[in-house]
């Protein structure tokens, strides 16, 4: 029989696996460079590329019989995003504690724009911002070695950010950059159009300064309001994208890191280097503890939870690598909602009472996203599921497509009716959390996030 420890397993181990993008143009410096000047321009395929994967008909069928009945019309146009990867959008994350060289220009020249127009996140979401304390080097200079690049015209855009003989002959007399220097201030850009940042690759003691990923997935953290000085636990950590971004955010007194899976908490580990200096290191724990029973450990020990918690990703299941793959994961399916639930319940055991806890995940599933926040609220009379609508939904409506939507005709000086193409939608249901739904240019998502305050 397969064992809940093996499904919880079996599930972190697939959940942040996704289709690789076929990219659409190659970053190149010159005067000839003159990318995206038009949409018809950036959906010209590149020569050369390997022909998308095939969906899989048994996953495609059954997403077909849930998601028409769940999110109605909307699930024909979703689907046909989900069914054409040339078209997926990507968001890139810029790392504070990095030095960002001319990436910012860069971006900007290509077309990007930020999904975050103030300066500083945390001056929007958090209750209580303040600038980052000034920290003092440890040890004089740090070990690790900010990115310092330089733009080359390489036909191989995997390698387009390469290091200069000068940067590599400074080494380690740089200092790591002063966190006094590098405010928490959450920076993501994307682009109109399915482009494509190249990656960096991980290299042991070097800092990187951007983090490509789903930018619907930086909203959970934006909900979670992290502040400075607060503890803070990632329960389902893995790969890092979150971790990484709370980092952006604030500066937590503590932030646990927990991933029970080996091989997932060596991916996570190697993000966590990857990103943050010395300096704020020694506040970053990384844990191996099963989610499910953290909280009965670890009883209030918090003031922020976030659960990103193993999910049967839309993504991937569509692309599952054989028939028998697809069905086999469909037939576990039902027992995952248990699990979410169970993983739920441990965080607000964990959290303190006043404390928050945000649970998402990248479904568009409903028995994985709103019932499992109802069957918990029901069980525990001490939490209490907050409105997302105007700290979330109003402010990025221009970039996400929610399920519930403002009406079109919705005007920022008044609250908008909460109404859906199947009728009004209850405060309660609202409450419950909120959907982003892929749709043509804005690619972003499945996500789904809700956050549960615990009553003092």
């Amino acid at each position: 029989m397969f064992s809940m420890h093996r499904l919880y397993a079996h599930y972190k181990k697939i959940r942040f696996k996704s289709v690789k993008a076929v990219s659409l143009c190659n970053f190149q410096t010159g005067p000839d460079c003159d990318l995206l000047r038009t949409q018809q321009q950036t959906n010209q395929v590149v020569k050369g590329h390997k022909k998308a994967k095939s969906a899989c008909q048994p996953v495609l069928v059954h997403f077909d019989q849930q998601y028409s009945q769940e999110i109605g019309d909307l699930w024909t146009s979703a689907k046909a995003v989900l069914l054409d990867p040339c078209t997926w959008q990507h968001g890139v994350m810029l790392n504070r504690f990095s030095i960002l060289t001319d990436v910012e220009h860069i971006l900007q020249t290509k077309g990007f724009s930020k999904v975050l127009p103030q300066t500083d996140a945390s001056t929007l979401f958090c209750k209580s911002p303040s600038a980052v304390p000034c920290t003092q080097q440890r040890g004089g200079k740090a070990s690790v070695i900010p990115l310092d690049c330089t733009l080359t015209s390489l036909p191989d855009e995997s390698h387009l950010y390469q290091y200069s003989t000068a940067d590599a002959l400074r080494g380690h007399s740089q200092s790591e950059p002063s966190t006094c220097q590098h405010r928490p201030s959450l920076q993501c850009y994307i682009h109109p159009y399915p482009l494509r940042f190249p990656s960096q690759a991980h290299r042991p003691g070097q800092l990187k300064q951007y983090y490509l990923l789903n930018a619907a997935s930086l909203l959970p953290v934006l909900a979670l309001q992290v502040g400075d000085g607060e503890r803070v636990l990632d329960l389902c950590s893995a790969p890092g994208g979150k971790a990484v971004a709370i980092m952006q955010t604030a500066t937590p007194a503590f932030l646990c890191c927990n991933e029970p899976d080996p091989h997932r908490r060596e991916w996570l580990a190697k993000t966590l280097e990857s990103f943050l200096p010395h300096s704020v290191k020694t506040s970053v724990m990384v844990s191996a503890e099963d989610g499910r029973t953290f909280g009965q450990r670890q009883t209030g020990n918090y003031d922020k939870v976030l659960v990103d918690a193993p999910c049967s990703n839309d993504r991937s299941w569509l692309y599952s690598s054989s028939d028998q793959q697809g069905e086999q994961r469909l037939k576990e399916r039902a027992r995952l909602p248990l699990v979410q639930a169970q993983l739920l319940r441990s965080a607000l055991s964990a959290v303190r009472p006043g404390g928050a806890v945000v649970y998402s995940t990248c479904t568009l599933s409903s028995p994985e996203n709103h019932a499992v926040v109802d069957m918990v609220l029901n069980d525990c009379p001490e939490a209490e599921a907050e409105d997302l609508w105007e700290e979330i939904v109003i402010p990025f409506s221009k970039y996400f497509c929610f399920v519930p939507a403002p009406p079109d005709d919705f005007q920022s000086d008044h609250r908008p009716s909460p109404q859906t193409q199947h009728g009004t939608v209850s405060s309660y249901h609202r409450r419950l959390g909120i959907l982003v739904v892929p749709q043509r240019g804005r690619t972003w998502g499945p996500m789904f996030l809700c956050r549960i305050r615990k009553r003092k």
